[in-house]
């Protein structure tokens, strides 16, 4: 039968109340003051070199995160300023279209409303046939056709006002037969030379006259000095 014992009936009380405590300083002062050896020391540097090799490792992926971090940072702005600056054209590009858009269709309605009226005008004017006319219908006939003329002409006139680009087509042509202006011709055009020379010695010889003056007045003076 097995028996249980206290474990501090195998220890001596008195020797261990008498035990001087310099025993055990003697026993672990070796140990606390002993130099490192160069196994330790190599050790030492060693897991020193390996901390540091594992901070500039650290470091570097910190880096390399920052730098992620630094471009989408960038591209962001970027890309809020672009969405930005996009709006604000294309806002004020369609309201610049928008407008033009309404401007042009409220010219080619007017631009038709004008060519109707013209049409109707120049009509008018092609059904009068004077030829046909006798003695005793002449004076209605003529007041009607003066009617016709007259309001093509305030036709015309109001159309020239609607549209600037009739401003061009009421100008009378030239001899050519065409808009552009002739040139024009310099009165020596069809002079030879002779005469050229002869002109142009009447037009210097004044000059020349003063200059032999002023040179003979010059001589004078210099010889009397």
């Amino acid at each position: 039968m097995s028996m249980d014992h206290d474990a501090t009936e195998f220890i001596d009380g008195d020797f261990q109340s008498h035990k001087s405590p310099f025993s055990a300083r003697a026993s672990a002062a070796p140990l606390a003051s002993r130099a490192p050896t160069r196994e330790e020391t190599d050790a030492n540097v060693a897991e020193a070199q390996r901390k540091l090799a594992e901070l500039r490792r650290a470091q570097e992926e910190l880096e390399r995160e920052r730098a992620a971090l630094e471009e989408t940072r960038r591209r962001q702005i970027e890309f809020q300023a672009g969405r930005q600056e996009m709006i604000q054209n294309l806002t004020r590009g369609l309201g610049l279209l928008e407008e033009a858009e309404f401007a042009a269709r409220r010219d080619a309605e007017q631009m038709a409303q004008v060519l109707v009226g013209l049409r109707e005008a120049v009509t008018k004017i092609q059904s009068i046939h004077e030829e046909s006319w006798t003695k005793d219908s002449f004076s209605v006939e003529l007041t009607r056709a003066l009617t016709i003329l007259e309001n093509a002409r305030m036709e015309w006139n109001a159309a020239r006002l609607k549209l600037p680009a009739l401003s061009g087509a009421a100008a009378q042509p030239n001899s050519t037969g065409t808009g552009t202006p002739m040139p024009a011709l310099s009165p020596f055009a069809g002079a030879s030379f002779g005469e050229l020379c002869r002109v142009g010695l009447a037009l210097t010889w004044p000059l020349a006259a003063v200059a032999l003056v002023a040179g003979a007045v010059i001589v004078v003076v210099l010889l009397r000095l």
